[in-house]
């Protein structure tokens, strides 16, 4: 299906941009959406008319988004998590939760504006992309952890999963040291009991 742009989408084409793309995408997104219009005479000879209007709300549109990023910019959203002794979650973190935790303090942007490749997962600092319009992006972090103390501690640089590993390992050292001392204990109660 061919379409007109009427905003500039990624990937696809900027502002008038005559493009084709499939029926289901056009048809559920980019009409309803207001972001393309179906091609033909009746639409082309509209967007030539109004297209002075339409480039200078997309101007506003993008001078918005740039003052937002300017505010946004550098922000650490921390979001507090149960996770195990590893540093991995007992769930994820999603989009969903980043926008949550925005809107928490003070920022408002759609969930779609968030891009994460995928999911976070285990405790730490994660930079996102938020998109808040096709030319802004701005990069934030999310700061998971599992206590508010744990959350200062990363935003300070400490590395709280390698903490947790070492600590980790210690204890098991500690175990097996204790274990073999055990061990050699009985072994040696047990040499005594033979000689008598």
């Amino acid at each position: 299906m061919q379409v007109i742009l009427l905003e500039r989408v990624e990937r696809l084409g900027k502002i008038g941009d005559e493009v084709s793309v499939k029926n289901g995408f056009a048809r559920n997104f980019l009409i309803p959406q207001g972001k393309a219009l179906l091609a033909n005479d009746k639409n082309r000879a509209r967007f030539e008319s109004e297209r002075e209007v339409i480039e200078q709300r997309n101007e506003a549109a993008r001078a918005a988004a740039e003052t937002e990023s300017e505010k946004l910019e550098g922000m650490i959203f921390t979001m507090i998590r149960q996770a195990g002794d590893t540093g991995q979650l007992f769930g994820s973190v999603t989009a969903r939760d980043i926008t949550e935790s925005a809107a928490a303090a003070g920022f408002k942007f759609p969930i779609v504006a968030v891009r994460l490749d995928k999911p976070i997962k285990t405790i730490g600092l994660t930079d996102v992309t938020v998109r808040l319009h096709a030319d802004v992006t701005v990069t934030v972090q999310a700061n998971v952890a599992r206590s508010t103390e744990e959350a200062d501690r990363q935003a300070k640089g400490e590395d709280i999963v390698s903490a947790l590993q070492e600590a980790n390992a210690a204890f098991a050292s500690e175990q097996a040291s204790e274990l073999k001392e055990a061990a050699s204990e009985l072994s040696d109660m047990i040499g005594g009991m033979d000689e008598d």
